[in-house]
């Protein structure tokens, strides 16, 4: 794999040749972070991101499932539409599903109910699962406006007391999934979702960032040369003490400072 490092504060940034080949350093990175955890405390603890910008990343992570023992490994995800079931395609568990979960046997998954009975008490009931024991590793990605999970700018809040919330969606982000063909129409995209809060996110011990595509170029760049803060949510992740980031040359275009 050709992959070039440079260092934005605290975060590492890997740039891959092209898209596959980001998506298999991400994979590398998070197999070899699954098996040390897996070496020194016997299990672990994942959430994972649900989006196409993941796909190269999950697919190359499948390809090399036999490299980790799953049935130690306990899977979270990071949002849900409200509204949505688990049966529709729209909906991320569906994704996680589909790209991971029927590849792999893992020990757990726990699934954001975004059509619960009660949202409240689904955010209760979540909160309980996450705080059961420390997340090990977040695989996350960055939003075109900059968001994290749904913490959207507006959203964002870096002292979140709360471990999950219900969410309203900025008209960016829902364009956003319009651009990555989940929905066909911006009036088919909901307006609310339930997101892990940006504490929960960076409460773990490990993050592994995939950002491919031209339309997150100008987020790449504010994320790793503008200034920290929850106006571009993304910017925390220079704050990490062990957060990689995975770029392919699309995403990182507009980068015209490298630090090393």
């Amino acid at each position: 794999m050709s992959v070039n490092d440079s260092t934005f504060d605290r975060l590492k940034v890997h740039t891959a040749a092209d898209r596959p080949t980001q998506g298999e350093a991400a994979a590398s990175h998070v197999l070899a972070t699954l098996n040390d955890t897996l070496a020194r405390q016997g299990h672990a603890r994942v959430i994972f991101a649900c989006a196409p910008s993941q796909d190269d990343f999950l697919r190359a992570l499948v390809a090399q499932k036999d490299a980790v023992d799953w049935q130690r490994v306990t899977v979270f995800h990071m949002d849900e539409y409200i509204g949505l079931s688990a049966d529709q395609p729209q909906s991320f568990r569906y994704y996680l599903q589909e790209h991971l979960l029927r590849h792999v046997h893992v020990r757990a998954f726990h699934a954001i109910g975004g059509n619960a009975p009660s949202i409240p008490q689904e955010c209760v009931r979540y909160t309980a699962l996450l705080k059961e024991a420390p997340v090990d590793l977040v695989c996350m990605g960055i939003g075109e406006n900059g968001h994290i999970a749904f913490n959207d700018p507006g959203v964002a809040d870096f002292e979140d007391p709360l471990t999950i919330k219900p969410a309203e969606l900025d008209r960016e982000c829902r364009v956003q999934q319009v651009n990555d063909g989940c929905f066909p129409t911006l009036d088919e995209v909901p307006t609310h979702a339930l997101t892990l809060t940006v504490p929960t996110l960076f409460n773990c011990k490990h993050v592994s960032c995939v950002v491919p595509g031209k339309l997150k170029a100008a987020a790449v760049r504010e994320t790793l040369l503008g200034s920290i803060s929850p106006a571009c949510p993304a910017t925390i992740l220079r704050t990490h003490p062990s957060a990689r980031l995975f770029l392919d040359p699309d995403a990182a275009y507009l980068l015209d400072t490298v630090a090393s």
